[in-house]
Parts: C-alpha cells; sequence; structure tokens
C-alpha cells in the first residue's frame, strides 16, 4: 500500500498545514475533531515539575533502551529508547517485540526497586496517568456533548481559561462508564531521543515535512476505540518558533511536531502540529484506527510519556500463568529424573499442550531474556515470575518428549500413532523454525543470549518426530 502510493505521487509532495496556515485550525476541526491539544500552561506547574525531573532521573540511572523490532522480516534497532511503565504483570507488544512493565506503585502492589529515585519517578508517571485519565474523561465528554447537540466539532486547543463543556443532563450511566474504560490507561510508554546523537533519521515520505523520530504508524495492541494520551517535554529552554521567515516553508525543523494525516488519503491535508515543553495532546475514539501519525524530529533532546489502555487479554502474567496450568493438567505424574507420564493422548490435548508451550517459550520467555537485564535497572519484580515460567515450560519439554516416547512404544496401534504425531507436528515445526531465527536474531547483534537459561539451548525434536512412524 505504501509503494502504491508513493509511486502514484512520483515526484510531488501532498499538501500539509501547520499554525502559520490560514486554514489550519479550520482544517483540524473539520477533519481531525477527534485530536485535541492541552496546551502546557493548562497543566498544573507542580506536576511539570515533577514529571519533568522523573523523566531526567530515570535517563540518568540509564533506564531506557532502543528496542529491537521486527518490520517486514527485518530486524531494526529504533531510534528512540523507550521504557514501559503500568500496572504490574501487564505488557506491551508492539513490532513484535514484548515490553515489560516496570510496575508503579498502584494499591496493593509489592514492588522494590533499586534506587528510591527510580521509585519516586515510577509515582510520578502513576499520578501523570491519573490526572491524564481525568482530562481524557473531560475531552471525551465535551466532544461527546457537541456531537450530541450537533454543533460544530470541539475546539482542539485549549488553554487554561478555556470554558469547559460538561455532560449534562443527556448522558446517562453507560455512557460515563464507557468513557472511564477507555480512559483507562494501564500502561505508559516512555520514550527518549536525542536527534543530535542520531547520524540517521528517515525523511517524512509523503508530505516532505523533515526528519522523522517515529514514522507513520497506528499504535498497536490497544482496547478498541481506547483513547491515548501523550505528555510532551523538550529538555532545552522555552521554545520559540521562528518568526514568520519567507525563507522558511512547511514546520520549523528546529522544533518537535506530531504528523497527522488520514490514512491513505491523498486529498486531505495533512497537519503538522509543533509541541512545546509541557504539551499534552490526546487521541480519542477511533482516531489511531482512521488516522496515522509520526513524530518529526526538532533539534533538542525530547521526552515523551505516552499513556495508552493495552489490550492485555493475553498479555499479563495472570494470564500465562493461568495457560501453563492447563498445559500441565495433562502430567499424570512426575519421575525424579524429571520423567513425566500423561493423562491423555487425545490429540486435542496434546495440541493445545504444546500450542501453549510454544506460546510461553516465545512470547515471553525469550522477549523477557533477549532484552537482557534491562529490567534489573529498576527493580526485581519480573525475576520471580519468570524463574517460575521457566520452570513450567521445562516440564512442557518433558511433555513433549512423553508424547515422543509413547509414539515410538509397541504396542500401540499405528492409527493412534498417527494422531498423536499430526496433533503436536505443527508445533513442533513452528518450535525449531523460531527457535532458529531467534539464534539468528542474536547473531546478527553480536548479542549472546543467557545460556544460564535452558530454554535458550533448548533441543529441537522435529528430525526427531518425522522420523517415527
Amino acid at each position: 500500500m505504501k509503494l502504491r502510493l508513493l509511486e502514484e505521487l512520483e515526484d510531488t509532495w501532498l499538501p500539509y498545514l501547520t499554525p502559520k496556515d490560514d486554514e489550519f485550525y479550520q482544517q483540524w476541526q473539520l477533519k481531525y475533531p477527534k485530536l485535541i491539544l492541552r496546551e502546557a500552561a493548562s497543566v498544573p506547574e507542580l506536576l511539570h515539575k515533577e514529571v519533568q525531573q522523573a523523566f531526567l532521573t530515570l535517563h540518568k540511572h540509564g533506564c531506557l533502551f532502543r528496542d529491537l523490532v521486527r518490520i517486514q522480516g527485518k530486524d531494526l534497532l529504533t531510534p528512540v529508547s523507550r521504557i514501559l511503565i503500568g500496572n504490574p504483570g501487564c505488557t506491551y507488544k508492539y513490532l513484535n517485540t514484548r515490553l515489560f512493565t516496570v510496575p508503579w506503585p498502584v494499591k496493593g502492589s509489592d514492588a522494590k526497586y533499586n534506587e528510591a529515585e527510580i521509585a519516586a519517578a515510577c509515582q510520578t508517571f502513576l499520578k501523570l496517568n491519573s490526572y491524564l485519565q481525568v482530562e481524557t474523561i473531560q475531552a471525551l465528554e465535551e466532544l461527546a456533548a457537541k456531537e450530541k447537540a450537533n454543533i460544530d466539532a470541539v475546539p482542539v486547543c485549549i488553554g487554561p481559561d478555556f470554558p469547559r463543556v460538561g455532560m449534562g443532563s443527556s448522558f446517562d450511566g453507560h455512557d460515563e462508564i464507557d468513557m472511564k474504560n477507555r480512559a483507562a490507561y494501564n500502561v505508559t510508554l516512555l520514550n527518549f531521543m536525542d536527534p543530535q546523537k542520531m547520524p540517521y533519521l528517515k525523511e517524512e515520505p509523503y508530505f516532505g515535512m523533515g526528519k522523522m523520530a517515529v514514522s507513520w504508524h497506528h499504535d498497536e495492541n490497544l482496547v478498541d476505540r481506547s483513547a491515548v494520551a501523550v505528555y510532551s517535554y523538550s529538555c532545552e529552554g522555552p521554545e520559540e518558533e521562528s518568526e514568520d521567515d519567507p525563507q522558511l516553508e512547511g514546520r520549523d525543523p528546529d522544533i518537535w511536531h506530531v504528523g497527522f494525516k488520514i490514512s491513505w488519503d491523498i486529498e486531505t491535508p495533512g497537519l503538522a502540529i509543533p509541541l512545546h515543553q509541557g504539551d499534552c495532546y490526546f487521541m480519542l475514539d477511533d482516531l489511531n484506527a482512521t488516522h496515522q501519525h509520526c513524530v518529526l524530529a526538532g533539534l533538542p533532546p525530547r521526552f515523551s510519556s505516552t499513556h495508552r489502555v493495552a489490550e492485555c487479554s493475553t498479555g499479563t502474567l495472570e494470564y500465562i500463568l493461568q495457560r501453563c496450568q492447563v498445559a500441565l493438567q495433562n502430567v499424570r505424574e512426575e519421575a525424579d529424573n524429571g520423567e513425566i507420564s500423561l493423562k491423555s493422548l487425545e490429540s486435542v490435548v496434546l495440541k493445545q499442550g504444546e500450542e501453549i508451550h510454544n506460546e510461553v517459550e516465545f512470547e515471553w520467555l525469550r522477549q523477557f531474556w533477549f532484552q537482557g537485564s534491562r529490567y534489573k535497572k529498576c527493580t526485581d519484580w519480573w525475576c520471580q515470575p519468570m524463574s517460575q515460567l521457566e520452570e513450567m515450560w521445562r516440564k512442557m519439554e518433558w511433555l513433549t518428549s512423553a508424547v515422543l516416547r509413547e509414539v515410538r512404544r509397541e504396542g500401540v496401534p499405528m492409527e493412534q500413532k498417527n494422531e498423536m504425531l499430526t496433533s503436536i507436528l505443527a508445533s513442533i515445526t513452528t518450535r525449531q523454525n523460531l527457535r532458529r531465527e531467534w539464534h539468528a536474531r542474536a547473531a546478527m547483534l553480536g548479542r549472546r543470549e543467557d545460556t544460564r537459561r535452558s530454554c535458550i539451548s533448548a533441543p529441537c525434536y522435529l528430525p526427531e518426530a518425522r522420523s517415527l512412524p
């Protein structure tokens, strides 16, 4: 789709607007009404101070890392360094990379942090999260009230003195609950980049907006129609846009911007919105699905905190532990040497067990250990759960061996052997291919996977399985 669009454009740029253009705000209200900006002056000064100090603290302690992501079959390091903070046991997956939360101290959390400063920073981002939830619900109320009143789109640039629009009596309890759910941010993905230390950044390909810190995308792995809230902090002093300069067309390359466009639309102008120190913007309702956004690099280093409602139905520690328990229900007994006997040889049971085996190895253990000791920079919260998952994985290895022993056993009818092999062969094939792929990823980076972890050097069963009757 991207190549087709670029071919259609040939050597021309699509039009885009900045605040210097007369039609900028009109176009924003007409085509981007679910994009809301809260200017820095509308955010409490004390919160600014705490959040900006928290960013610098985490950076000082080396807590932000570039991620190895997979795009169209290629492994790439992100130009942006990141850390995920959020509800204990939550994860967030994007571009085939699963990030694990450094827990913020919600009620009942037993998280212990390596440094008191890191603990304070996590507390601050929980405080920011609560503030942005309130602001998001208010923005959703304003949007809904405007839509119900059938009047023009919500004002998009809201300063400290803008009169708020309340819900009024036209909203019922269901609307209120739905809005709270759409703003129930459970994670924030913190980002940092210093453009001066990046020798190469991609040029924006459609509009000629300049260098991008983050390419055009939709945010992944979110609850449907949930909001995204972003707090932006450029490190140097108060920023000023350049004076109107006839030599300068389009956006000011010294200032960080967020770009928006309607997905695959070549008729509607895009927007490049300058981000000043402490500005917040909100993507409401289905905006993330219908539009794409990018981040356009300025000169100074910049942090951001991007609050999301991550879709966690298959992405929490509780979930994967329950899945492991399901697989291990097929263990009848375990010998001292680790060998296992099985309760059931039914195809559906064996197939499910091997699928869970792959899930825990490739979606959890390898994702975690491949990222090395990054999480230990902040907390040891994940160490015990990962050891527990690894022990369960080890039992699943024995389960696979037990199935193969059963296939070899004399007296088992050939038809039953074929059924057993058929039920597990696809998962074992996938496992072998993925293990090779993970080893290759590590070798490409010159990164040694943690050889203390038994899953890293786990055997492949496929040749043996294929040679069986």
